[in-house]
Order: C-alpha cells, then sequence, then structure tokens
C-alpha cells in the first residue's frame, strides 16, 4: 500500500471526523466531544490492525487527521495511545513550515518570455524587409503597439548579411522649422540614359515635401519646382543647396521674389546638407537599388509612391520611431497584424486589422 494515498477506511475515518467536527457547533458539545473521542480509538485500532502492533506506522493522511484532532479535540492527549503527544505536535509544526515554505516559494529568475506571436513577428519583418536594422524594426512595433528593447529584436531577427550604415551628425539644431533643403541625384534608366532627380525636404520633420524628375534640369525648371514645392504662403525662410551650377541667375531671383534667404554649402562640402544627402541615400538604398526605372514617366511614378511611403508609414530614428507626417500606435485590441505590400514587395507596411 502506498503511504500517501487514501484507501476507503481512512477517508471513512477522516469524514466522520470531519463531521464530528462540524457538529461541534450544533449538537451539545459533550456528545460530539465523545465522538471525537471514540473515532480516534477507531482510527487507532484501524492503524494497529493493517501494520505491525508492536511499532505502528502512520502515513500523510493519519497524520492528517491527528493534526486535525490536536485542533478541534481538546482531550486529544487523553485519546491518544500509539504515539507520543509530542510527535503530534511535530507532525504539526512541519505542516505549518510546509504551507509556509509553499507561499514564500521563489519564482522563476529572469526575464518573462516574449510571447511567442511577437517572435514570430520580429522574424517575419526582418525576413521581408533585409534591409531594416534593429531600430527600424523596433518602430515598426512600437507602432503596433508591442512594447520590446533593442536587445530582444536583435536576439529574435533574422540575421542577414548586409554593410553596417554609417552614423551621422546634424549642425543646425536651432530653427529647423524655417529650414529647407534641396538637392539633385543622377538616376539611370533601363536604356542607360540619365535622369535627373529633384528632391526638397523639411528639416524639422524629415517630410519629403516635393519631387520631380527631368532629363534636361535649367535653372528656370528648378525654379518652377520650387513654386511648386510652396505654393501661397508656405515659404521657409532658408533653403539649404549646394554649389551646383544649375541653381543660376533664374532660380536665385525666384528665391528672392518668394522671401526666401538663398543658403549654400562650402565646396565639396555634402557634410553641410546632411538630410536631404541621408534622405537621397535612403531613396537609393531603399528603393532604386532594386529598381530600374524604364523612362522618365516610370521613375517619376516610384518616387512618388516611395515618397508616400517615407511620410506616412517609414519609422525614422530621430522622430523617437516615428514618421514624419506621425503614425496613429495601436494596441493588440486593434485585431491581428497583416502587411501591406509596399512599391511591388520591396517594403512592408504593417498595421491591425480586426478579422
Amino acid at each position: 500500500m502506498t503511504p500517501h494515498l487514501c484507501n476507503p477506511p481512512q477517508m471513512l475515518f477522516l469524514l466522520r471526523t470531519l463531521f464530528w467536527i462540524l457538529a461541534l457547533h450544533f449538537f451539545p458539545r459533550s456528545r460530539a466531544t465523545l465522538q471525537l473521542e471514540i473515532e480516534a480509538l477507531r482510527h487507532q485500532v484501524a492503524v494497529l490492525h493493517r501494520n505491525n502492533p508492536t511499532r505502528p506506522r502512520l502515513n500523510a493522511w493519519d497524520r492528517s487527521l491527528w493534526v486535525l484532532l490536536r485542533s478541534t479535540l481538546p482531550s486529544w492527549k487523553q485519546a491518544l495511545v500509539i504515539v507520543k503527544p509530542e510527535t503530534v505536535v511535530g507532525w504539526h509544526r512541519k505542516g505549518f513550515r510546509l504551507l509556509w515554505r509553499f507561499k514564500c516559494r521563489q519564482k522563476k529568475a529572469g526575464r518573462p518570455l516574449i510571447p511567442l506571436e511577437t517572435r514570430e513577428l520580429i522574424r517575419k519583418i526582418s525576413r521581408e524587409n533585409p534591409n531594416w536594422g534593429v531600430p527600424r524594426i523596433q518602430g515598426e512595433l512600437k507602432m503596433l503597439g508591442i512594447k520590446v528593447s533593442d536587445a530582444t529584436v536583435r536576439k529574435y531577427r533574422v540575421r542577414v548579411a548586409k554593410p553596417s550604415s554609417q552614423s551621422w551628425k546634424t549642425f543646425l539644431a536651432n530653427h529647423s522649422k524655417e529650414i529647407r533643403a534641396v538637392d539633385f541625384f543622377v538616376l539611370p534608366t533601363f536604356r542607360f540614359k540619365l535622369l535627373f532627380c529633384f528632391v526638397v525636404l523639411s528639416h524639422d520633420r524629415r517630410k519629403i515635401l516635393h519631387t520631380a524628375v527631368t532629363t534636361h534640369p535649367t535653372a528656370q525648371w528648378t525654379a518652377q519646382q520650387v513654386t511648386e514645392a510652396f505654393p501661397w504662403d508656405t515659404a521657409p525662410t532658408y533653403l539649404l543647396r549646394d554649389n551646383d551650377k544649375i541653381y543660376g541667375e533664374v532660380y536665385r531671383k525666384r528665391l528672392d521674389s518668394m522671401g526666401i534667404q538663398d543658403k549654400k554649402t562650402a565646396l565639396r562640402s555634402p557634410w553641410q546638407n546632411p538630410y536631404v544627402e541621408r534622405v537621397i541615400g535612403s531613396i537609393r538604398r531603399e528603393c532604386f537599388n532594386h529598381i530600374i526605372p524604364i523612362n522618365e514617366r516610370h521613375a517619376r511614378q516610384v518616387l512618388k509612391e516611395y515618397a508616400i511611403y517615407y511620410n506616412e508609414s517609414r519609422t525614422h530614428l530621430s522622430l523617437n520611431k516615428d514618421s514624419p507626417e506621425g503614425r496613429r500606435k495601436q494596441t493588440p485590441y486593434n485585431g491581428n497584424v497583416i502587411s501591406i505590400p509596399v512599391l511591388g514587395g520591396l517594403h512592408h507596411l504593417y498595421e491591425r486589422h480586426a478579422a
């Protein structure tokens, strides 16, 4: 017989004992006490019958029964024969220690586990966007209402071989809301023709305000693009540009008529116009390094689509993991996470949608 299991006779003794303990509140106390003493004696006789009478062995249920009798039966010592009263007191203290050891048990050490859904989502984002680093993935998760640390993203993301991106510093911190920057970059087409792409950027939110593509850039065309980028009373105080000869007399006169101060960088110093240089680098790395434009119209369409994704969805480290136009933060209550392909699947936008 296993000592920790309660056989039917033991269960019967235990049930009768519990009944007469409850009967102390309803029956005459002397009668209930007498019945408890009888049950105690019966239990001891049953123990002697099932074990060696010279050395009886009590299991856990027998000890629990006597601990219960000690707490409720005043004359439990007189009814006890097979063991000493000190032994029952020791059982009671041992049970008390086990109870508090269970209550004060040490919980599992270490940080809590990340949910499986979050781990799979990190792997999915890093797999679908191999050019994204840890801050970009963490910013995308933040927009989805999932708060994780850089170490967690670094641990669960899929490792891909790619060159490390260099950090950059700003040289203008004050009055960024009044500063805009312009620049050109060259783009080869499918037929090896060169296209000139024009980008206008806002310094405060890193927002792309205007893009244009042409095969023959002139000062007149550039001035017209500035007019389209700043309609009505949206003209900034300063407009930063490099020393390209395309910014000729017509361009400077147009800026003077709009009340914009023309600010040019030093010769061979692209670091003095870092924001727009950074955006052009992002456009190349994230878009045109993977897409070959067929003609001017195709390049204009792709650049416009990327500018929309850049302004509305792409998270930025300098904007506290937010997009230039600001994204609405979502919580897990908004539904499951779905991926929306951008630029034919080159990038993906992640949002929560109810099922």
